[in-house]
């Protein structure tokens, strides 16, 4: 690349071919097998090819020997909720679905196929998202807007016979839970004894509360763009009334006081410093806005100290980043050829997320993130995503959980050989063999 672009001149000529063989985007088709010779093209097609074909007429689960299904994931967007872009157009979200396969396959070694869908009309998606599921073995839906995601991905989730995950819910569920967690274990505080406030109703706000409440938390205030979502307002939709509370809060400022937790998904600066002085002892705050989140760590950590806070940014500590879950629970997914992803396969990747943050963080981690400080406490509630662990601790614990559910179509899983076989591949992946 030429010297002195901006980041964004930058940004558009990486996503451009660098080399005469080279192709525009990120991703392209890596051949697995080989096709020199007059016997491999026989092989790789007819009339070679004819075999597998008719061993997967008598059974279908052989398209997981015989083809890459149980490696492959379908990303499928609509284009209608892109990062913080809103709604920009199937193709104009495509950077971005080609993007997760990119994080797919260098954090889990998982192929992701991306597909942007020309409709936004609920009905469609389904129609067409369940025709084309066979041949994959897991999708993850993307970037819909809610609340048309959950309907999709529930109808999905019942005529499907492959996982379907919409990441955009649950990524970010996975990680805060997994923080959680981690407080509740530092604080002493229990789960049902929590004020949790979360700040934005969407796909997110709804997967992370109704996490919460599997681990016990049983006070949530949440808050939409009219303000707290309580038990005496009629314009709230079926997923909002689940969190319509009896409740005297009325304002942010109302349900920040004395609150245990805020969780931010929302938009910048919503959090003043007023609001951070009035929560409980030991307060926590995902402020997950990106670029610029609630309140800016500096300022929580200026009124109190006590305060633990993440954000979705890299440059300060707790990063809630969606690349420690998604990667990691779909190749344990699709390594026991699982039917679907339960709730206690993605309290699974939590927990195995928060016990990771306890354990020594490997040199290169921390030179990766120019720190020296990353033990755990305060400052390191969550790992990194440079740490190959996540795969092998995440990866096992939902192959497993899947195994315990009875969503598994492997019945004969050995979880030692598997994480055996998990830390195999984190040293492949870190180039260390």
């Amino acid at each position: 690349m030429a010297e002195n672009l901006s980041f964004e001149e930058e940004s558009l000529e990486y996503h451009k071919a660098q080399g005469e063989f080279d192709t525009n985007g990120k991703t392209g088709t890596l051949l697995t097998k080989a096709c020199n010779t007059e016997k491999e093209l026989s092989m790789a097609y007819s009339p070679g090819v004819a075999f597998p074909c008719l061993e997967i007429e008598k059974d279908i689960d052989k398209a997981y020997d015989y083809t890459n299904k149980g490696n492959l994931v379908a990303v499928v967007s609509d284009g209608t909720a892109v990062l913080g872009l809103g709604d920009i157009g199937h193709l104009a979200g495509k950077p971005v679905m080609e993007g997760k396969g990119v994080l797919f396959k260098t954090f889990a070694d998982v192929d992701a196929i991306d597909i942007e869908l020309n409709t936004k009309d609920t009905e469609e998606i389904i129609k067409i998202v369940a025709a084309m599921a066979d041949s994959f073995g897991g999708i993850n839906l993307e970037d819909i807007s809610a609340p048309r995601c959950f309907e999709i991905e529930d109808r999905l989730k019942e005529i499907c016979d492959v996982p379907v995950f919409h990441d955009d819910q649950h990524g970010t569920a996975v990680i805060t839970t997994a923080g959680l967690i981690n407080v509740l274990d530092m604080s002493g505080k229990e789960a049902k004894n929590l004020k949790v406030v979360v700040i934005g109703a969407g796909a997110s706000g709804i997967a992370c509360a109704s996490m919460y409440k599997a681990l016990g938390v049983e006070n949530i205030t949440m808050l939409d763009s009219k303000g707290v979502i309580h038990s005496g307002r009629d314009d709230l939709n079926k997923y909002k009334k689940m969190f319509a509370f009896d409740t005297p809060d009325r304002t942010l400022e109302d349900a920040c006081k004395n609150a245990d937790m805020i969780l931010g998904l929302s938009g910048p600066d919503l959090v003043s410093q007023d609001m951070v002085k009035t929560m409980a002892k030991d307060p926590i705050i995902f402020a997950c806005a990106n670029p610029t989140p609630e309140i800016m760590p500096p300022l929580a950590k200026e009124v109190r100290p006590d305060v633990i806070i993440g954000t979705g940014r890299s440059d300060f500590s707790n990063q809630v980043n969606n690349v420690l879950g998604f990667p990691q629970i779909f190749r344990g997914a699709l390594d026991v050829r699982a039917t679907k992803i339960t709730e206690n396969m993605k309290m699974a990747a939590s927990r195995a997320l928060a016990s990771l943050a306890k354990e020594p963080v490997p040199e290169h981690v921390q030179k990766a993130h120019n720190r020296t400080d990353m033990t755990f406490g305060s400052e390191y509630i969550i790992p990194s995503p440079f740490d190959r662990r996540v795969l092998v601790y995440v990866a096992s614990a939902v192959a497993e959980a899947a195994v315990a559910d009875g969503v598994s179509r492997i019945k004969d899983f050995d979880a030692d050989a598997y994480r055996a076989k998990l830390q195999r591949l984190a040293d492949h992946l870190d180039g260390k063999i």
